[in-house]
């Protein structure tokens, strides 16, 4: 597994579709998950640590997790199949480990509210992750830019369909 952090949300250029940035601590390889607009904003949300007036779908989540004594201690992007990512948000109650099947934006969502690390499985790396290194001359870092601004969802296999 590879911890990675939220870059942040960007928006695909052509099609205006959000796209979650997930980037390793050594800032090499950055994953890119496109959302919904109501993912992206629940991100957002939490990236800002913004509390809203009443409770959003992930705070509810949170908050029923805590009522019934139990924490959420990670959350892991575990496949892509089918050009869909799969997540898994693991629980753990009474001291013991339970693990929910998620959409990885809401997986994402809930570890901006609690803090808890984001792991991407080695082999979604090595199939879907892009290179990337802030070091590099401004021509390569011009380059990367340029990825970002042509890069589609369809050049992941993902057409349509938000995780």
């Amino acid at each position: 597994m590879v911890e990675m952090s939220v870059s942040g949300v960007i928006l695909e250029p052509k099609t205006r579709s959000p796209i979650v940035v997930l980037k390793d601590a050594d800032e090499r390889r950055a994953l890119l998950i496109w959302v919904g607009e109501a993912e992206a904003n629940a991100i957002l949300m939490g990236l800002e640590k913004i509390q809203p007036p009443r409770p959003m779908t992930h705070d509810l989540l949170l908050n029923a997790v805590k009522l019934l004594n139990g924490k959420i201690t990670g959350i892991r992007v575990s496949d892509m199949r089918d050009s869909t990512f799969f997540a898994e948000i693991d629980v753990e109650v009474g001291g013991e480990v339970k693990v929910l099947d998620a959409r990885p934006s809401d997986a994402i969502a809930l570890a901006m509210r609690v803090d808890v690390p984001i792991f991407v499985a080695e082999p979604v790396m090595a199939t879907s992750s892009v290179p990337i290194n802030p070091s590099q001359e401004e021509e390569d870092a011009e380059a990367f830019r340029k990825f970002l601004d042509e890069v589609k969802p369809s050049d992941f296999g993902k057409l349509g369909g938000m995780s």
